[in-house]
C-alpha cells in the first residue's frame, strides 16, 4: 500500500507521521515544492521508526511526481491559508490553481488513485478535484467532516465530563464556521441521547464551540491546527487501506441525496477499499434540513468563485 501526501507543512507532516506509526502502509511519499522540505521531514520521521516501532518507508521529494507513481491513496494538503487583507476570491484563486495542478499530476502518475482533499476551502476544492481529476466520484473524498466530528466529540465529552470513548456524534454540512451542522439531536453517550445529561442551553454552547473550533485554535496558535487534521486524514487513509467500511462524515459529491445535486458537502459515508462505498442518508428533522440547505447555499456561492 503506497500513500502520497502532497504538502510537507504541519498538516502534511502530521498525516505522514500518523499513517507511518499505524504501520499499515508499505510506503509514504511526501512531496512539496519547497526545496528540501519534504526530504527533511521524511528523514526526520524515518529517524523515529526504531523508537516508535514502525516499518513504513517514508521518502520525500521536491516536486517530482514520478516518485508518487503507483500510489493507492493520495492526500492533498497543499495550498495557502488566508492572510490578513486577502479576499476570499484571492484565496480561492490561488488554491484552486494549486489543487488543479496537484490533482492532475497525481492522476497522471497514479490513474487508480483515491484522492483525499484537505486544502481549503475544502468543499470547493473537493468539487474542483471532481472537475479536473477525471476519476470516478467514489474515489474523491473531502476530509472536513471527519475533523469537525472529532472536535464535536471533544466538546461533548468536555460538557459531559465523560471519557471521550463514551461519546458519539457527527457533524454534517459545509466545512466552515457558518456551514457546519453538529447533530446534537443524534449525539449519544453510550447510546443514551446526550440531551438526557445536558440542558438545551449547554448543548447549544457545545454546537457553537464546535463550529468555531478551527478559528479558536488559529487564535490560540497563531496558525491553523495540525494534530487533529493529520489524525483525521490518517483515519480515512486507514479505513481505505484496511477496507474497514467505517462511517465518517466526509465532503462527498451528492446526486440527489439529501435533496442536493452537483455539490460536494459533508454527509455520512462508508469508507472502504473503493473509497466511498456508500452515502448514508439519515433522517433529518425540519430544522436540520433547513440548516443543511442554508449550508449548501453557502458552499454554492463559494463554488461560483471558481468561475470568477
Amino acid at each position: 500500500m503506497k500513500v502520497t501526501v502532497v504538502g510537507a507543512g504541519a498538516v502534511g507532516a502530521s498525516c505522514a507521521e500518523y499513517i507511518a506509526i499505524k504501520d499499515f502502509a508499505s510506503e509514504v511519499v511526501v512531496l512539496d515544492i519547497k526545496e528540501g522540505l519534504a526530504e527533511g521531514k521524511a528523514m526526520d520521521l524515518m529517524q523515529t521508526a526504531s523508537l516508535n516501532g514502525f516499518d513504513t518507508k517514508i521518502t520525500g521529494t521536491t516536486g517530482d511526481y514520478s516518485k508518487t507513481a503507483g500510489s493507492d491513496i493520495a492526500v492533498i494538503t497543499s495550498g495557502i491559508p488566508r492572510k490578513p487583507g486577502m479576499t476570499r476570491e484571492e484565496l480561492i484563486g490561488i488554491n484552486a490553481g494549486i489543487v488543479k495542478d496537484v490533482a492532475t499530476n497525481l492522476v497522471k502518475h497514479s490513474p487508480d488513485v483515491i484522492l483525499i482533499v484537505v486544502s481549503n476551502p475544502m468543499d470547493t476544492m473537493t468539487y474542483l478535484a471532481h472537475k479536473v481529476a477525471g476519476l470516478p466520484e467514489h474515489r474523491i473524498i473531502g476530509m472536513g467532516g471527519a475533523l469537525d466530528s472529532a472536535r464535536f466529540k471533544y466538546r461533548l465529552a468536555e460538557a459531559l465530563e465523560a471519557p471521550i470513548s463514551d461519546v458519539d456524534g457527527m457533524v454534517i454540512g459545509g466545512h466552515s464556521d457558518t456551514g457546519m451542522l453538529p447533530l446534537t439531536r443524534l449525539a449519544t453517550r453510550n447510546s443514551v441521547p446526550v440531551s438526557e445529561f445536558l440542558s438545551a442551553e449547554r448543548l447549544e454552547q457545545v454546537k457553537e464551540d464546535t463550529k468555531v473550533g478551527g478559528a479558536t485554535l488559529t487564535k490560540l496558535l497563531g496558525t491553523s491546527a495540525w494534530y487533529a487534521p493529520g489524525a483525521a486524514v490518517s483515519a480515512l487513509v486507514q479505513a481505505i487501506a484496511c477496507d474497514q467500511k467505517k462511517m465518517f462524515p466526509c465532503s462527498v459529491k451528492l446526486n440527489g441525496e439529501y435533496g442536493l445535486e452537483d455539490i460536494c458537502i459533508g454527509a455520512p459515508v462508508l469508507i472502504g477499499r473503493n473509497g466511498i462505498e456508500k452515502i448514508v442518508e439519515i433522517e433529518l428533522d425540519e430544522q436540520e434540513k433547513q440548516k443543511l440547505s442554508e449550508s449548501a447555499e453557502g458552499v454554492r456561492k463559494t463554488n461560483a468563485l471558481l468561475e470568477a
